[in-house]
């Protein structure tokens, strides 16, 4: 399974491990039903979103999919802390970070358990 829930996170905080390529159906199947549970509980939604090593891409249904969260009202949002080593990937995070809903701080792997700290 390309999105794999990261257990026992801090309350308020949803996390997700990716591996392989991530579709558009990993969306519809785990993040998007724990962010709306976190919008029904009224919480903000802080995320910790680890791409490993094992991470290989996204699918162009699921970069699609990804656009649509900016739907949720930017005022839902709290943190979000992405756990990469790719360093392309983290490149285009600071690049983009403005356009995003919310606080973004980019962590390695190594450093997984701050970026949790972090986030909660």
């Amino acid at each position: 399974m390309p999105l794999q829930p990261i257990p026992d996170l801090p309350a308020a905080t949803i996390g997700f491990r990716a591996s392989g390529t991530v579709t558009a159906e990993d969306y519809t199947t785990h993040l998007d039903p724990a962010i709306e549970s976190a919008l029904r509980h009224q919480q903000p939604i802080n995320v910790v979103y680890v791409l490993g090593p094992d991470f290989d891409r996204y699918s162009l249904d699921a970069m699609w999919q990804d656009l649509k969260l900016i739907e949720v009202p930017r005022s839902a949002w709290g943190r979000i802390a992405l756990v990469t080593d790719h360093k392309t990937l983290a490149e285009a995070i600071h690049l983009f970070a403005f356009l995003l809903p919310a606080e973004i701080r980019v962590f390695p792997v190594a450093a997984e358990p701050d970026a949790i700290a972090w986030v909660a």
